[in-house]
C-alpha cells in the first residue's frame, strides 16, 4: 500500500483536544484523519499515513502499547509517532514513550506552533527515512542480482556483508560469511594451506574440481586511508573447460596442419630404405658394399625415429610443471615445419644459449611456438628470413625477476595498427574461414597461465614490413 506522503493520524479520545490537534494541523495543509480508541488507531495505521500523533491515555489501548505494536509490525514500524499527553508528565513517562517507540513527546495542551513544527519534522524525517529505505532496497535487491559473488570487507579483513551469489559460490550461509574473516573464510573453502599475500588484487584457486577467480579491490577514504575492500568471486570452471576444449581442439588442429609434412618427411627416407634393400639384395657378394648400405639404412631409420619422436612430443603433455630447455621446443617446432619453410625458402637465423630453461608444461609452449612460427611462415614472402632468439632477462615490474626472453620476427607483411589492439582477442582473424581466430588467443592464455607476458610489435610499412613477437617466461632458479 502507498503511503499517505501528506496525511496525519490524529489519535485522542476527547473530542475537544481531538479538535484542537485537527485544526492546528489543518491550517498548516495536512490531511487528517481521526481515531478516539487505540484499537481504531492501529486499523488506520494500515494506510500507512506520514505521521500518528498519539495520546497516551486511550479509553482502551494505553498509547504506549498502541506505539509499541505499530514499532512491532513491519508495514507499520517505519511511521513516526508523536505522542502527547496531559496526565503522563513526569519524565519517567517520556522517557517510557521514547522507549516504546514514540519518535517525539508533548505535553498538552501543546502550543500549535510547537506541535506543526514537531509534525512537519517528522514528515521530513519519514520522507528521508523513506527515500532511505528504498533505496537500500534497490540496492540490495542489485546486489543480489549480481551473478559473481561480492562481500563488503572492513580495514581488519572481517567481511560485514555479502550478497546471494557469494553464499552460492562458497556453498556456506550468510551467518557463516558475514563476520568471518577472509583469510579464515578461504582457508575453510579452498584448503588449508591457502594463503593470499597482502596487497593481492587478483588470484585464481581451485576447490575440487570447481575453478574461481577472487578480485580485492580497496576502498579509500578521501585522504586516502584504507578502509575495507570490496571482495568478488566468480566462478571459472565452465571457462577453464572451455578453455582447455579450445586448447585440445587447436593442438588437434596443428596436428592435422602438419600432418602432410609428416607424411612427406617420414616418406623420403622410407624410400631410400626400400632402394637401399633393394640395392643389397644384389650386393649380398660383395661385403663393404652392403655395409655401406646398412650405414645408410640406420641413418635413415634415425631420421623416422626422430621425426615420429617429434610429433608424439608435441601433444604429449606433462601432468606437473617440469623444467623445460627453450631451445629443444623451437628445435622441434622448426622441424616439424621444415616443409613449409623449404616450400618458401625461408631463411631460419637463430640466436640462442641453450642451456636456458623454465618450468612449465612442454606440450601447451609447443602449441605456442608452434602458432608463432607458423604465423611468421604464413606472413612471410618468398625468400625472406626468420629471427628467432633467445636471451636470459629480468621481468621489469619491480620485482626485477629472472627471465628468458623469446623473440621471433619476420620481413613479411606486417599487421595493420587497427588490428594490433584485437589480435589476442578470441575468434578475431583476418584469414577468413582460413583461421580459427583462437591460435594467438590460445597463446596468450598459455604465456600468462606461466606467469609470463607475450607482446607485439609490427609495421606494415612498404620495404620495411614485417612483425616482432616478444615472449617472457619466468626463469626456472632451481636449475640454475
Amino acid at each position: 500500500m502507498t503511503p499517505e506522503i501528506n496525511t496525519v493520524l490524529v489519535v485522542d479520545d476527547r473530542e475537544a483536544n481531538r479538535y484542537t490537534t485537527v485544526h492546528a494541523l489543518t491550517r498548516a495543509g495536512f490531511q487528517v484523519v481521526e481515531a478516539d480508541t487505540g484499537k481504531k488507531a492501529l486499523e488506520l495505521a494500515r494506510n500507512r499515513p506520514a505521521v500518528i500523533v498519539l495520546d497516551v491515555k486511550l479509553p482502551d489501548i494505553l498509547g504506549y502499547e498502541v506505539c509499541r505494536r505499530i514499532k512491532a509490525n513491519a508495514q507499520t514500524r517505519h511511521i513516526p509517532v508523536l505522542q502527547l499527553s496531559a496526565a503522563f508528565l513526569s519524565n519517567e513517562s517520556k522517557l517510557f514513550a521514547l522507549e516504546s517507540g514514540a519518535d517525539a513527546y508533548l505535553i498538552q495542551p501543546a502550543d500549535p506552533v510547537v506541535l506543526v513544527a514537531t509534525v512537519r519534522s517528522l514528515v521530513r524525517l519519514h520522507s528521508a527515512e523513506s527515500t532511505a529505505r528504498i533505496a537500500a532496497q534497490q540496492w540490495q535487491a542489485t546486489f543480489d542480482a549480481l551473478s559473481e559473488g561480492v562481500a563488503i570487507v572492513d580495514a581488519n579483513g572481517t567481511i560485514q556483508r555479502c550478497n546471494r551469489a557469494m553464499t552460492s559460490c562458497l556453498g556456506k550461509t550468510y551467518g557463516e560469511i558475514e563476520g568471518a574473516s577472509v583469510p579464515v573464510l578461504l582457508r575453510q573453502c579452498f584448503g588449508p594451506q591457502t594463503e593470499i599475500p597482502e596487497g593481492t588484487r587478483l588470484v585464481e584457486l581451485k576447490a575440487g574440481s570447481r575453478f574461481f577467480r577472487l578480485s580485492f579491490d580497496p576502498i579509500s577514504s578521501s585522504e586516502g586511508v584504507l578502509e575495507g575492500r570490496i571482495f568478488i568471486v566468480g566462478e571459472t570452471t565452465k571457462q577453464k573447460l572451455a578453455e582447455e576444449a579450445l586448447l585440445i581442439s587447436e593442438r588437434l588442429a596443428a596436428t592435422g596442419r602438419i600432418s602432410h609434412t609428416i607424411a612427406h618427411e617420414i616418406n623420403n627416407p622410407l624410400e631410400a630404405l626400400t632402394n637401399l634393400l633393394y640395392l643389397m639384395k644384389g650386393s649380398l657378394d660383395q661385403p663393404e658394399v652392403v655395409a655401406g648400405f646398412l650405414e645408410t639404412a640406420t641413418t635413415e631409420l634415425s631420421r623416422v625415429a626422430r621425426i615420429t619422436k617429434q610429433i608424439l612430443s608435441f601433444n604429449r603433455e606433462a601432468s606437473k610443471p617440469v623444467a623445460i630447455r627453450i631451445s629443444e621446443i623451437i628445435e622441434d617446432v622448426l622441424a616439424l615445419n621444415n616443409r613449409a619453410l623449404v616450400e618458401k625458402r625461408l631463411r631460419i637465423r637463430t640466436e640462442w644459449n641453450a642451456s636456458l630453461q623454465i618450468r612449465g608444461f612442454p606440450a601447451q609452449l609447443r602449441q605456442v611456438f608452434s602458432n608463432l612460427i607458423r604465423n611468421a611462415v604464413e606472413a612471410s614472402f618468398p625468400d625472406g628470413e626468420i629471427w628467432i632468439r633467445t636471451s636470459d632477462t629480468r621481468f621489469w615490474n619491480g620485482a626485477g625477476a629472472r627471465a628468458v626472453r623469446v623473440v621471433i620476427s619476420d620481413q613479411g607483411v606486417g599487421i595493420p595498427p587497427e588490428n594490433i589492439e584485437r589480435i589476442f582477442d578470441a575468434f578475431f582473424t583476418t584469414k577468413d574461414l582460413k583461421g580459427s581466430g583462437i591460435g594467438l588467443w590460445l597463446c596468450s592464455t598459455i604465456v600468462h597461465e606461466h606467469g609470463g607476458t607475450l607482446r607485439v610489435r609490427s609495421t606494415t610499412r612498404p620495404t620495411r614490413s614485417g612483425t616482432c613477437l616478444s615472449v617472457l617466461l619466468p626463469t626456472d632458479s632451481k636449475e640454475k
